[in-house]
């Protein structure tokens, strides 16, 4: 095996053996009439190469997988030496073969082989694999409902040149995102000529509108196989989340303001967590920024519901704000204690790597209000109810803007001690066009510290910080009438459909805790083997001793938090070998907090209540609930 791996990387030498920068410039020329000078000899070659990795992917034995991919090995020389016989052609052969070592190694799990960048100066792989998309395997994949959809740029990407991102020259101003419902006129003329323009730009331009929103859809529909894995790639319900949708977001806004000669230009962000910006602000109601794809119910005056479940609880405007701010309260402050619970789960390259698991934000507000702008009178309530659209709709820049914000404000309550160390996740990288149509190579790390990133918020009230609920029925009284309750398990039997709802009694291994005791571990619910048999919209909600959860909700302290699974449609594959990581979720939140305001923390056992919407959980069943302790 370790010759193996030394026969790659020397090949990865040999390709690579022009200065760097020199090969850079010669990629973008090579086309496909440069490709037409090959050899005949060499065309042939190229025939068997392909033979070759079509045998490959049909090999299970791993025996024939070393001498296929030695094979290889032997193939890749001869095309080198052939195509470099021409100087004239060097610099385009280089390109090429560099290209197609890309290609071909990109068939290969990452336990077969160790690339250049695996090792370091010591001749030592690392402990951790690099999570990236494999650029040359984007292919068809599935709208939320099951439709086909194509969302590949027009050529593969990994055929064009890539630079490695760099943080803007000091000398830039900071741009400075404001509330979108507090923008001038002139503000919205600039920000709807400059979609106007990205719209006419045509669609082989990486800078172009609907080229921006298919972005989102490649990467959440699973349209890219992972780097050096037969793995599909994900990004939403883990840790990904944040920092992928920053990265789109920050070249986005460079790009409108380049598009206009406006160095200065700031994407809004929809204030949905303030009262003031509880509404689909006017500027997306006019101009370039409509999309008629929209619930029409649901533009202003109607108040977004930011616990939106396909259905109308028709809450009055006061209530419906009460209810937002107190649901705001539980998804930044008592039920995201810790950073898993807020940022998601760790997902990690490889089928191993897989999980499933949203922070809090993620599962609502965000998914809610995503279904709750889209039209209802769409299958998926396209464009923004649908993974595969929502880009296409202005607002989902403004949506996502005040997400990346709230990541900002949570690191700021958390005292900026939350910061992940792990390399896994600072070394994940995506490549995105920039205001130049330059493909960039960015990691995660790039993007931790959003003022590198010269951009800022404008500084607004968040006023659920003291929107903390209050028990629906004095916690003494509510003890009195639980201790009556009787107690059935109701997973005795094994795992329990989710169509009904669903009440246990739990042990709690801690009480009495002190307070530093409490800082070092956050008591959490965890609700675990939740197994959806359908790529389907699942809602279900978590109550800790409630006595009547029929007539209460996120306005009231039993609410613990809420499971929301938006469909995904990750199931088409590049090969079919490839691998769509179909794994029960699990469900987290934290109740250290809620524990002390219904005074149950001394408590030894607290009854847990799995409230199924909407009629969502006759496809769902779950394997139990737990208490565990987070640090």
């Amino acid at each position: 095996m370790r010759g193996l791996s030394c026969i790659i990387i020397w090949l990865q030498g040999m390709s690579l053996s022009k200065p760097r920068a020199s090969i850079k410039t010669q990629h973008a020329s090579l086309d496909s009439a440069s490709n037409k000078q090959f050899s005949n000899e060499s065309i042939t070659k190229i025939s068997v190469l392909h033979h070759c990795l079509n045998s490959y992917m049909k090999v299970t034995m791993e025996s024939k997988r070393r001498v296929c991919l030695v094979f290889l090995a032997l193939i890749l020389v001869g095309l080198s030496y052939s195509f470099l016989k021409g100087s004239d052609q060097q610099a385009q052969s280089i390109s090429f073969v560099s290209d197609l070592k890309t290609t071909i190694l990109g068939f290969f799990d990452e336990t077969s082989w160790v690339t250049m960048e695996d090792i370091n100066e010591e001749g030592i792989k690392p402990k951790h694999v690099i999570l990236a998309p494999n650029l040359s395997s984007c292919h068809k994949s599935l709208s939320d409902a099951g439709r086909p959809v194509y969302c590949c740029p027009p050529k593969p990407e990994s055929l064009e040149p890539i630079i490695d991102f760099k943080f803007p020259d000091i000398s830039e101003p900071i741009k400075v995102r404001k509330p979108a419902h507090m923008v001038d006129a002139d503000y919205i003329a600039k920000y709807n000529k400059a979609i106007t323009i990205m719209i006419s730009l045509p669609y082989d331009d990486p800078r172009n509108f609907m080229r921006q929103a298919n972005m989102h859809c490649i990467y959440c529909t699973g349209a890219y196989n992972q780097q050096n894995s037969n793995s599909l790639l994900k990004i939403h319900r883990s840790w990904m989340f944040f920092p992928w949708h920053r990265m789109i977001i920050y070249f986005h806004e460079r790009i409108l303001g380049s598009l206009i000669g406006d160095e200065n230009f700031a994407l809004p962000f929809w204030n949905w967590d303030s009262p003031e910006g509880m509404f689909i602000p006017d500027m997306y109601l006019y101009g370039s920024m409509v999309d008629t794809q929209r619930d029409s119910s649901h533009l202003p005056p109607r108040v977004a519901d930011l616990y939106y479940d396909y259905h109308e609880r028709g809450l009055g405007t006061v209530d419906q704000i009460s209810t937002n701010l107190a649901f705001m309260y539980n998804q930044m402050v008592s039920g995201a204690k810790k950073t898993e619970l807020f940022m998601g789960c760790p997902y990690k390259a490889g089928k191993k790597g897989f999980c499933d698991g949203p922070g809090t934000i993620e599962r609502a507000p965000h998914n809610a209000l995503h279904s709750w702008v889209g039209s209802n009178l769409n299958p998926e309530r396209e464009d923004m109810g649908a993974f595969y659209s929502a880009a296409r709709d202005p607002i989902f820049y403004a949506h996502h803007a005040n997400i990346d914000r709230l990541w900002n404000v949570w690191n700021e309550l958390r005292g900026d001690k939350t910061t992940i160390e792990d390399p896994d996740w600072l070394d994940t990288t995506f490549y995105i066009h920039n205001e130049k149509s330059q493909l960039v190579r960015i990691k995660i790390r790039d993007v931790v510290d959003s003022s590198k990133l010269k951009y800022a918020y404008e500084n607004v009230e968040n006023v659920w910080l003291n929107a903390r609920p209050k028990p629906s029925l004095p916690p003494q009284i509510a003890r009195q009438v639980l201790k009556m309750r009787e107690n059935q398990n109701p997973f005795l039997n094994g795992s329990r459909r989710l169509d009904t709802t669903i009440r246990v009694k739990l042990h709690r291994p801690k009480t009495h805790r002190s307070k530093i005791e409490k800082e070092q571990e956050e008591e959490i619910i965890v609700v675990y083997g939740i197994d959806i048999s359908k790529d389907m919209y699942v809602k279900f909600d978590a109550y800790v001793n409630a006595v009547d959860e029929t007539i209460i909700g996120p306005e009231s302290r039993e609410f613990a938090g809420t499971f929301v699974n938006m469909m995904r449609g990750v199931r088409i594959l590049l090969n079919k070998e490839d691998l769509v990581m179909k794994s029960k979720t699990i469900f987290k939140v934290g109740i250290t907090e809620l524990l002390e305001d219904l005074e149950a923390d001394d408590d030894e056992t607290i009854w847990v209540t799995l409230v199924p919407r909407g009629g969502t959980g006759i496809n769902t069943t779950v394997d139990g609930v737990r208490i565990e302790y987070l640090k």
